[in-house]
């Protein structure tokens, strides 16, 4: 044996132990190619995902029917440009750059959730994908705050705690509708229908069918599989729905006490592949927007840059760098999410 694969044979089994005893993956531990590019792979995904989500909601912020509405919705967008943030600094300490990342994006050579591919048709699908889609996201987020990798389960306390407030916003938006005029009512009964069958898509497909679950479960970057994050969501919502005064548009909807959860029908899985390989009603619209913004946005890159450069040049008169830094004159992200959570 050389000393190269002693050495790589010693590494291996200080990660597996790791691994064994639950214990936190940091960014200067040594771990495999194959784990990192996996984390690479979700943690771009996830952050794609927040900056794209953004667009179905923005939509809707100039005709927000008051100014409450208008101030919260403005601030749910915030927060999930915030989000992206977050994740992409944490995928960023596994050696990848920002740029390549959101080049992937734009290529589409890394994915977003297929969720936001579908139309914000009314004020009514705010409430719906608060409701639904920021639940789904909780159920599916919150063992990530266990993440074997310590920045991704870091970054994940705070956002979690963010997207909570998104879903009870959401309720309480359909609430009111439900509970509004016939008229109110029948649209929020319409978001329901056209939200709920993509928002059990948002786990992604059967574990069966799942290319990445169960490695992605073996190395304790996810605890659950798809199949039992959707079933866990079915089971929350049903009472929901029950105190919204609202049907989740499924027949074969109906609880089994022999399992102990409750049983739906069959999930158009067939859709599913289709939005995710482009063909769903706002692939074009989303990425087309996302470039767009990207460009436009040339110039605050660049001034950030130069405003960067001419702090590090130490030119008198430039502020002080902070003592509570990362080296870039900020506190670093993963010290933001520790004191905040």
């Amino acid at each position: 044996m050389t000393a190269g694969t002693a050495a790589a044979s010693t590494h291996q089994a200080r990660f597996d132990a790791a691994m064994a005893a639950d214990e936190r993956i940091e960014p200067r531990d040594w771990m495999p190619d194959d784990y990192r590019a996996s984390l690479v792979r979700q943690m771009a995904q996830h952050a794609h995902s927040e900056i794209i989500g953004m667009q179905p909601e923005a939509n809707w912020i100039t005709r927000a029917p008051s100014l409450r509405r208008k101030a919260i919705l403005m601030a749910k967008v915030q927060d999930e440009a915030g989000h992206g943030l977050y994740l992409y600094s944490a995928t960023e300490t596994l050696g990848v750059g920002r740029d390549e990342l959101l080049d992937k994006l734009h290529s589409g050579r890394q994915k977003y959730s297929s969720i936001f591919n579908y139309p914000t048709l009314t004020w009514a699908d705010v409430g719906a994908i608060g409701w639904l889609v920021d639940g789904a996201a909780i159920t599916n987020q919150v063992p990530l705050c266990r993440c074997s990798y310590g920045p991704y389960a870091r970054a994940m306390v705070r956002i979690c705690k963010e997207e909570s407030f998104h879903q009870r916003q959401g309720y309480e938006l359909l609430l009111a509708l439900s509970q509004g005029t016939p008229a109110q009512h029948e649209m929020a009964q319409d978001a329901v229908d056209r939200w709920w069958w993509p928002s059990l898509m948002m786990f992604g497909p059967p574990d069966d069918a799942s290319a990445h679950s169960a490695q992605s479960m073996a190395w304790k970057i996810k605890r659950h599989s798809n199949d039992e994050l959707r079933q866990r969501f079915v089971d929350i919502c049903v009472p929901q729905a029950e105190a919204l005064g609202l049907t989740l548009p499924d027949p074969d909807l109906r609880w089994n006490e022999e399992r102990g959860h409750h049983d739906f029908g069959a999930i158009d899985w067939d859709e599913f592949w289709q939005v995710l390989k482009g063909n769903g009603p706002c692939n074009e619209q989303r990425i087309t927007q996302r470039r767009k913004a990207h460009e436009d946005g040339a110039w605050v890159r660049e001034a950030a840059a130069a405003h960067a450069a001419k702090r590090a040049s130490g030119r008198p008169g430039a502020p002080h760098e902070s003592t509570a830094s990362d080296g870039s004159g900020r506190e670093s992200d993963e010290a933001q999410v520790e004191a905040t959570a």
